[in-house]
């Protein structure tokens, strides 16, 4: 599919396959470190920069010979929790996730669930 197609997000593929198209699907996962920079000043004890993670998932959809990828951020969190917290996160990451999963699968996109 090309860019201007109008396909960009999990919706628009799920409406798609409903017409009966045939998708297949991959999903790559990512947990990113990213840094959060705070506005200075906007609050006396914060720290300036706050380290931080996002749970993403990369969809790839393929119908026929193209290829369309669509990105979703599923949880961020901070890199200082505890690994209890790191937990309880990632259980949150993965119940988001599934809902997709159960959204695609139902349109008919076949795809291997994968989990943060």
């Amino acid at each position: 599919m090309e860019a201007d197609s109008g396909y960009g997000r999990l919706e628009d593929f799920i409406a798609f396959a409903k017409t009966g198209a045939k998708i297949q699907a991959a999903v790559d996962l990512h947990k990113q470190a990213v840094i959060n920079k705070v506005h200075p000043g906007s609050h006396e004890e914060m720290r300036s920069e706050v380290g931080m993670f996002l749970y993403t998932a990369v969809f790839g959809f393929k119908i026929g010979a193209e290829t369309r990828k669509v990105s979703k951020v599923y949880m961020v969190s901070s890199s200082e929790e505890p690994a209890d917290q790191t937990r309880i996160d990632t259980n949150i990451a993965n119940e988001r996730l599934k809902t997709d999963y159960r959204r695609l699968h139902g349109a008919g996109i076949e795809f291997k669930d994968v989990f943060f």
